[in-house]
């Protein structure tokens, strides 16, 4: 599991923006349109997975474990995977049509890589696929909004497969 988002070292492509109405990778819902975390998969070769030269890109955390997650089974593992953090972003958790929904963030700086995120994953705040695993790079706030909101935190090495398709 440790290979599956990459490794920790600092030789890898940065985060780039999301373009507000490009669809995302796993699910090919539009990113922009929903609220929540969103991610992307930088991959040596990416031709290999998605058919074009550029990262994979996605709605949700959800999606992008997944997809990450499908892509390591079948031998391609990124050189980085990253998701919105939490603790660099000035978020707001508003009433939505079904309930409590984190704002999105497609923002180059909005992105940290997955290693160093602590996730509180299914609380009361939903993201683009209902369920959701919200990152922070500072443990301390996901503690507070994990006592605010519920949920359980993670660490990304604790993350499987089963758990993120428990949440689906």
């Amino acid at each position: 599991m440790a290979g599956c988002f990459g490794d920790d070292g600092d030789d890898h492509p940065d985060p780039i923006t999301i373009d507000d109405d490009k669809d995302c990778d796993h699910c090919t819902m539009a990113i922009g349109q929903h609220p929540g975390p969103v991610g992307q998969a930088h991959y040596a070769n990416p031709e290999d997975v998605l058919d074009e030269d550029r990262p994979a890109q996605f709605c949700s955390s959800l999606c992008t474990y997944t997809f990450t997650f499908e892509q390591e089974d079948a031998g391609h593992e990124p050189e980085v995977s990253y998701l919105t953090d939490y603790s660099t972003v000035d978020y707001t958790v508003e009433e939505g049509d079904d309930g409590l929904e984190i704002s999105n963030h497609l923002e180059d700086e909005a992105f940290a890589d997955v290693g160093g995120l602590t996730l509180v994953v299914d609380s009361e705040v939903e993201g683009a696929m209902g369920s959701s695993m919200i990152g922070f790079t500072d443990a301390s706030e996901a503690d507070d909004f994990q006592a605010e909101y519920g949920g359980d935190t993670y660490e990304h090495e604790d993350v499987t497969a089963e758990l993120v398709m428990s949440l689906m």
